[in-house]
């Protein structure tokens, strides 16, 4: 009788610690977030006649189907600090009214209503036209190399962008601020029409550089300043 009662004892055990319930829920799937839209107008270089801009992109696509806004951000410079207009909509245009005869930038993401985003879309540079404006001012320099707080080995490197000019038949030339100072302040080439611009380095240091680019009717814009690192 003992030996029945130990049997049916540890039976009970062990069904108690089996559980016997249901199986523990399945977690619900990962949210994706949509596709990146692709811009479409203003197209990059663009010179828009009216300040009025009617932004356009091709849609988004989202894994599950969920519902997608788009956000619209405009600029006057290239990093987007400051944002100069943002503008929220579920349609793939929207119209902002700019001021003119000014360089712009801009960019678009898609939402979906899980709030995942995807990243931002390549950012267009275009022109706003001014009131009898004759001369246009050149669209703020791109980063090449070497790219933002990269780590440069070795006692040289070259720095190299790119720019741009609404008025194509401009010729384009650049200054170089170059040093240890934030913001740069010497400069290290004058006038040069190359796109790059080799300098000597120290180890273990950072160094911060600025372009600006100026055409041949005597307007300019400055560059953002960029940075990197020697090991």
């Amino acid at each position: 009788m003992k030996k029945f009662l130990y049997i049916a004892i540890i039976g009970i055990v062990i069904w108690s610690c089996g559980g016997g319930g249901d199986d523990p829920p399945t977690p619900p799937a990962e949210n994706k977030p949509p596709t990146t839209p692709t811009t479409i107008y203003p197209a990059n270089n663009d010179l828009c006649i009216d300040n009025s801009v009617n932004f356009n992109w091709n849609a988004s696509t989202d894994p599950e189907g969920d519902a997608i806004t788009y956000t619209v951000e405009v600029s006057e410079n290239s990093s987007f600090s400051p944002i100069s207009q943002t503008k929220t909509t579920s349609t793939t245009s929207t119209t902002i009214s700019l001021e003119k005869g000014v360089p712009f930038y801009w960019r678009v993401r898609a939402k979906d209503s899980k709030n995942d985003s995807s990243a931002n879309s390549t950012v267009v540079q275009f022109y706003t036209e001014g009131d009898g404006v004759s001369n246009h001012l050149p669209f703020a320099p791109v980063l090449v190399a070497p790219e933002l707080n990269e780590t440069v080995a070795g006692t040289s490197t070259t720095l190299s962008w790119t720019a741009s000019d609404v008025d194509t038949g401009d010729t384009l030339t650049y200054d170089v601020y170059f040093g240890t100072t934030n913001p740069p302040t010497t400069k290290e080439g004058s006038n040069i029409t190359a796109n790059s611009l080799s300098v000597n380095l120290s180890g273990t240091t950072t160094y911060y550089w600025k372009v600006v680019v100026k055409d041949d009717k005597g307007g300019q814009t400055i560059g953002q300043i960029w940075d990197f690192k020697t090991d």
